[in-house]
């Protein structure tokens, strides 16, 4: 039922009038992974703004395992691309910090640092950054609050993992980066690891509500319940103020 080149068409024109908007002629920094969701936005960016307005940024915690596969997409694309290696930034925080950092501290800061690239990266480019959660990760608050979370502009936050992959093959992206198994780049895990779910069975319970395992689905809508607050807008104390 998923119309991928309807939706995918529709999105680079999305895309096109967000800049036309809040932006012309500035460019769209991506960073980028390695994985489906980054080389997908990327390439759809391209798409709609032409690869001379599109900026990837590659950035390592150290030794990044998969460090080839962000390489690949952004020679692909053919587009200008720079490689931060962040693990002296999340070094100096940890080391700066006057109290031991929790474990999921330790697990996030890397995300929201991240962010801080993209951002310095754009503001130096004359660009916006590019969200590039999807819908699943999204709807089960997989996603880290003031990192990955973030961004001027979100393409594929309303698209499901299964969706993704079919934009993927459609805009014509190497197969190894649409089906390879998509990790944290946090912990070394799979996201359905951590999870405890397959995506094939988040995708389909977002869209048709149909599940088989009570279990997966009270862990999904208790997951979608408690990361709610990560799309929200920030709370904001409201005074009734009179002169």
């Amino acid at each position: 039922m998923f119309d991928a080149k309807k939706v995918k068409d529709e999105c680079v024109r999305w895309i096109r009038d967000f800049f036309e908007e809040n932006g012309k002629g500035c460019n769209a920094i991506v960073g980028i992974s390695g994985g489906k969701d980054s080389s997908i936005v990327a390439a759809l960016c391209v798409e709609a703004l032409g690869k001379d307005r599109v900026i990837g940024v590659l950035m390592p915690n150290g030794e990044q395992a998969d460090i080839d596969m962000a390489k690949l997409l952004v020679e692909h694309l053919g587009i200008k691309h720079y490689i931060v290696n962040i693990k002296e930034a999340v070094d100096g925080v940890k080391n700066a910090l006057p109290f031991e950092l929790s474990s999921q501290s330790v697990i996030n800061l890397p995300p929201r640092i991240r962010m801080s690239v993209l951002y310095a990266t754009a503001q130096s480019h004359n660009g916006r950054v590019a969200n590039t959660c999807n819908l699943s990760e999204d709807w089960v608050g997989y996603s880290t609050r003031y990192g990955d979370s973030v961004g001027d502009f979100s393409p594929c936050s309303n698209i499901t993992v299964a969706e993704m992959k079919q934009i993927g093959a459609l805009i014509g992206l190497p197969e190894v980066l649409v089906n390879k198994p998509p990790i944290d780049g946090l912990s070394g895990k799979t996201d359905e690891d951590n999870l405890g779910f397959t995506y094939a069975e988040l995708d389909r319970y977002i869209r048709t509500g149909e599940i088989e395992n009570k279990e997966v689905k009270e862990r999904i809508d208790y997951l979608h319940r408690i990361n709610l607050f990560k799309l929200d807008v920030m709370p904001s104390f409201k005074p009734e103020i009179k002169y």
